[in-house]
C-alpha cells in the first residue's frame, strides 16, 4: 500500500510539474525543464571510444589515434556529441548566461558519471576546471568550466579546486584550428599555481566541451608531470570528427 501512494505522489508530481521545455517551451511534465520529446533528440553519445569519447560505428572500439599515440589523460565522459541541437544549448548557456541550461545539462553529466562510478570508474579525488585566458575571461565575465565544476562538485560530492591552474600565457582561439595547430597554440599556455599539489591524486578536469582533446591533453600532462596519479576529463559534449560531425 505505501509503494502504491509513493508512486502516485511521484505521478502527481510529474503531472503537476509547472517547468518549461527551455528548448520548445511546451510543458516538461518531467523533473528538468525539458521535455521528453527534445530530451530524446538530443544527441546522446552512445558509442565511443572506450578512451577519449570520439563518436564510433560501435560500442566498445577504440580509436586509431588512442591506439597510436595514448594520451595523458586515462578517459574521458561526456553524456552527448556535439551536435544540434545541443551545440545550440551550450553557445546559449556560455554566450547568452542562460543558466538554467548549465544546470540542466550538468545534471545529465552528473547521472552519467553515477552510473560510470557504479560500474566501477574511479572517483576522483578533485575536481579541476579548465583556466579561461584572462582577455576571454573579462569578455566573457565568467569561466563556465568553473560553474559547471561547482555545480558537479555538489552533485557528486567531490571536492572542486579552482585555483590550482592557471594561464600562463595568452593564446589565439582555438576554433578554427586543426589539432596540430591546436597542440602547437598550446605549448607553455598552462601553469600550476604555488598551492598547487597533485601528486599521488587522482583528478578530473572539468570543461564544457572536448574537440580535438590537446586542451586536455596539455593540462593532463602538466599535472602527471607533477605527481598526479590519474587525470580524467568531464565534459558535457565531444565533437566528432571533421568526416563525421
Amino acid at each position: 500500500m505505501n509503494c502504491q501512494l509513493n508512486a502516485k505522489r511521484l505521478v502527481n508530481k510529474c503531472l503537476n510539474n509547472n517547468q518549461i521545455c527551455l528548448l520548445c517551451n511546451a510543458q516538461a511534465v518531467q523533473p528538468r525543464p525539458l521535455c521528453h520529446a527534445c530530451e530524446t533528440d538530443l544527441p546522446w553519445l552512445t558509442q565511443a571510444c572506450s578512451h577519449c569519447a570520439l563518436p564510433l560505428p560501435g560500442p566498445g572500439l577504440t580509436c586509431l589515434r588512442c591506439t597510436l599515440a595514448p594520451t595523458a589523460f586515462d578517459n574521458v565522459v561526456a553524456p552527448w556529441q556535439y551536435a544540434f541541437p545541443l551545440d545550440t544549448l551550450i553557445s546559449r548557456f556560455k554566450h547568452q548566461r542562460q543558466w538554467p541550461l548549465g544546470r540542466m545539462m550538468v545534471d545529465s553529466l552528473a547521472q552519467a558519471l553515477s552510473h560510470r562510478y557504479s560500474d566501477g570508474l574511479p572517483r576522483p579525488d578533485l575536481l579541476l576546471p579548465i583556466p579561461l585566458a584572462k582577455r576571454r575571461l573579462r569578455q566573457r565575465g565568467f569561466n563556465q568550466a568553473a560553474m559547471l565544476a561547482r555545480w558537479l562538485s555538489r552533485q557528486l560530492r567531490v571536492p572542486c579546486e579552482q585555483g590550482w591552474l592557471l594561464r600562463a600565457r595568452e593564446t589565439a582561439a582555438q576554433q578554427g584550428l586543426d589539432a596540430q595547430a591546436r597542440r602547437r597554440n598550446l605549448r607553455g599556455a598552462f601553469a600550476l599555481t604555488p598551492q598547487a599539489a597533485p601528486a599521488s591524486l587522482h583528478l578530473a578536469l572539468v570543461d564544457d566541451v572536448l574537440t580535438t582533446g590537446a586542451t586536455a591533453q596539455a593540462v593532463a600532462t602538466l599535472l602527471r608531470q607533477a605527481g598526479a596519479s590519474r587525470v580524467d576529463v568531464y565534459c558535457l559534449a565531444r565533437t566528432p570528427q571533421p568526416a563525421r560531425a
